[in-house]
Formats: structure tokens, C-alpha cells, sequence
């Protein structure tokens, strides 16, 4: 795709890239059997580094909005790899946890999760991703509200 206006390009290249990525990786959740869809690994990564979030708090984490989170505890609980438990000092809120089976889950993924991620990286040198890095968070800052 080549335009008059590199901006849109750029763009394009970024969300077709990020899609791809997505695609990928569900891909190989499904060949390895893992019994959850990327983005709901995403939120059981996110309890397992934060335990006791607020629904909130994992949306905000996650970056998903709340009905799309909510939808997502709710499928997670179902699978018995969460639970939502009442807040000790505001009884109009629940945290999300993991359960024990939900830990397991995590901590058996984490490896192949890993191995499906460097996939994307093959053939780039520490100055590449330096400069990736650089170049994403000035994009990220300038769009800061």
C-alpha cells in the first residue's frame, strides 16, 4: 500500500501489523489446546502479576473497556480459572482473582506464551527494538489526553 500521505501508512502498517500478531497468537493458543482466547489470557497475565483488582482496575490493566472485561470474568469464571470475591471495605465492589486452577493455568501457559510471542522478534537486533521502543512511546505520548 502506497499513498501520498506516509502518516496513513504508517498507520495501516501498525494496525495490520498488531492484527497479525493477535491472529498468530490465537492461532497457536488453539494448536496447543489452551482452552482460553488470547485476550482472555491477557487478563488472567494481568491477576497473576496484580492479585485482588477491582473489575476496574483489571480493565484499565487489561486495556479493555468494562463491558468487554465483564464479559470476559464472566467466560474465565465459568472456566473455573477466576473468581469474583466482595471487597472487605466497600460491599458495592468484587475483586477478581484467580483461583488455584486458574494459577496452574497461568503458570503452565507462561513458557508457551512466551515461545509464541518471540516468533514476531526473529531476525531483529537490540538496536531494533531500542529504537521500536523509542518510536512507539513518542507515537503513545502524543496522543496522551
Amino acid at each position: 500500500m502506497t499513498t501520498n500521505d506516509p502518516y496513513s501508512e504508517y498507520s495501516f502498517l501498525l494496525e495490520k501489523t498488531q492484527r497479525r500478531i493477535k491472529q498468530y497468537a490465537q492461532q497457536k493458543f488453539i494448536e496447543f489446546d489452551f482452552g482460553v482466547t488470547v485476550d482472555q489470557w491477557i487478563v488472567l497475565k494481568q491477576l497473576d502479576a496484580h492479585s485482588d483488582l477491582s473489575q476496574s482496575e483489571l480493565a484499565e490493566a487489561a486495556y479493555k473497556g468494562m463491558p468487554t472485561l465483564t464479559r470476559i470474568v464472566d467466560l474465565l469464571c465459568a472456566k473455573g480459572l477466576t473468581e469474583r470475591v466482595p471487597h472487605q471495605q466497600d460491599r458495592r465492589k468484587c475483586l477478581v482473582q484467580l483461583t488455584s486452577e486458574g494459577q496452574t493455568k497461568v503458570s503452565t501457559m507462561k513458557p508457551k506464551v512466551n515461545q509464541i510471542r518471540k516468533a514476531a522478534w526473529q531476525g531483529l537486533q537490540p538496536k531494533d527494538f531500542e529504537h521500536f521502543r523509542h518510536t512507539l512511546n513518542t507515537i503513545y505520548q502524543n496522543l496522551e489526553v
